[in-house]
């Protein structure tokens, strides 16, 4: 017996769509079809499209057995957790810590997007967030003038990038040295505006690039199991008879 898009549920504070944007993204980030998830669950992949596409609230035994199949928790799926500092999860059985070769280091760095840079103030040192861009070889971010990101033209820096898979308990970071320098040259600010130049989520009158030429490249990566098996459980809506 098959049933499909069943709208049984319990109250929840996330904003309709939210479990379907998230089931979505972590479907994808395991490189899973909707025929692969369906499989695992044993529920009609129509209702996994479902649940992706227009399913405004999902049931807890569905959606229990969702995170099972997408190897992560209901709670991560409901959103809890957002505004908490990440890897606040025990460590995954056995894991295998390892270096990044420099080119798979440059390619974690060549998307661009948020990372810290670690600079030397008067006040002592100082780790801040910044929007970033590779250009050239090297890592380049804008900010204000007078700024504290800004300060760093002329010294020694360290800049890093990492990314966290709290549900599979592992990731990266790569971990970039070198000396800071204002890039003046005009004809490389114009490239980096063509190319959609760092630009900053803080707003605001940010007209000094920050480029960090690099010394040293480095990066480690922690090793992540292996996704969920399949699941099984009792016959809910959406989840075909074996």
């Amino acid at each position: 017996m098959k049933y499909t898009c069943a709208k049984t549920a319990e109250p929840r504070s996330a904003h309709p769509g939210d479990i379907g944007r998230r089931v979505t993204r972590r479907r994808q980030l395991l490189g899973l079809s909707r025929q692969d998830v369906a499989d695992r669950v044993g529920m009609a992949p129509e209702y996994v499209e479902y649940v992706e596409s227009a399913a405004e609230a999902v049931d807890t035994v569905t959606l229990t057995r969702l995170a099972a199949a997408l190897g992560t928790s209901a709670r991560e799926l409901l959103g809890g957790g957002q505004d908490a500092p990440p890897g606040q999860a025990p460590s995954a059985a056995h894991p295998v810590l390892e270096e990044l070769p420099e080119e798979e280091c440059w390619a974690k760095l060549a998307p661009g997007g948020i990372g810290r840079v670690a600079l030397s103030t008067d006040s002592g040192p100082v780790v801040l967030p910044v929007n970033y861009r590779i250009h050239d070889g090297a890592v380049v971010y804008r900010t204000g003038a007078g700024s504290i990101p800004a300060s760093a033209a002329g010294n020694r820096v360290a800049f890093e990038v990492d990314h966290i898979d709290e549900a599979l308990r592992g990731g990266w970071s790569v971990l970039v040295s070198g000396t800071a320098v204002r890039v003046d040259d005009q004809v490389a600010v114009e490239q980096l505006m063509r190319q959609g130049d760092p630009d900053p989520w803080a707003g605001g009158e940010r007209n000094v690039w920050i480029g960090i030429a690099p010394s040293t490249v480095t990066g480690r990566t922690i090793g992540l199991p292996s996704a969920a098996p399949p699941v099984g459980g009792p016959e809910h809506p959406g989840v075909r008879e074996k």
